[in-house]
């Protein structure tokens, strides 16, 4: 029987673990600018999915997705040596390393919202000097007082 908590507990543990590890221990230049965003474990314990973001180096610098996948692919070893020896599970999981589109996801959205909000500007500008089409109660009837 799989026990869902358990596994939502592990990740958070493997997540924490492993981003202590890339930030403190591990050397490689490649991940310095690697941000571990998530992790997901299988029901049996026994896979990992380590979800992680890169950064570049300034604000206008496109992030190295290449080597930060090749520094990690690197690293696993010692990334799951790490995590057996924090968790204490009887069998390690093994870790997959998958880059997470969140953050590109964010920034289409805001780039849409941006636009939906230019074109309600505009269509508030041609609305502020629009006027109904006709009179103002095109339902109403004339009344002959003569009755």
């Amino acid at each position: 029987m799989v026990d869902q908590a358990r596994a939502r507990r592990l990740a958070k543990r493997i997540s924490s673990i492993v981003a202590t590890a890339i930030e403190y221990e591990i050397k490689d230049p490649r991940l310095g600018f690697v941000t571990i965003t998530d992790a997901k474990v299988t029901g049996d314990l026994r896979d990992a999915t380590v979800y992680y973001t890169v950064l570049g180096e300034t604000l206008d610098a496109e992030p190295d997705y290449a080597g930060a996948a090749a520094g990690l692919e690197k690293a696993k070893g010692v990334l799951r040596s790490k995590v057996g020896a924090g968790t204490g599970v009887k069998f390690t999981p093994t870790l997959a390393f998958v880059l997470d589109k969140v953050p590109e996801a964010a920034k289409d959205m805001e780039e849409l919202l941006a636009r939906a909000r230019a074109a309600d500007e505009e269509v508030a500008k041609v609305a502020a000097n629009a006027r109904h089409a006709g009179d103002a109660d095109p339902y109403k009837v004339e009344r002959d007082d003569t009755e």
